[in-house]
């Protein structure tokens, strides 16, 4: 069973950056994956804002588009979200996962708090 292990949020002021991390603990199911980082605001659905395919392939939510930036690491069984141009409504719970739908391939990790606030 993969465990997915996010890191890297914290408290940001609006325009600022942060970079979450994102480990996989399996990485020859890893490797094979489309990947994606979604998130989810208090009160609100979880939504799917970036995904990369294993030929590194990128696609964005109109909402990220140009100020986030999804990357991978196979030899690291890693994912990345460079987060630019942080703004109040980017305030979520960040979680990655093998997107199917909006829904995750394997169990969803513990998620990490990113709270973009002055």
């Amino acid at each position: 069973q993969v465990q997915l292990v996010e890191s890297g949020g914290g408290l940001v002021q609006p325009g600022g950056s942060l970079t979450l991390s994102c480990a996989a603990s399996s990485g020859s199911v890893f490797s094979i994956n489309t990947m994606g980082w979604f998130r989810q605001a208090p009160g609100k659905q979880r939504e799917l804002v970036a995904t990369i395919t294993r030929g590194a392939n990128k696609n964005y939510a109109d909402s990220v588009k140009g100020r986030f930036t999804i990357s991978r690491d196979n030899t690291k069984n890693t994912v990345y979200l460079q987060m630019n141009s942080l703004k109040p409504e980017d305030t979520a719970v960040y979680y990655c996962n093998a997107p199917q739908g909006n829904q995750g391939g394997f169990p969803w990790g513990q998620g990490t708090q990113v709270t973009v606030s002055s």
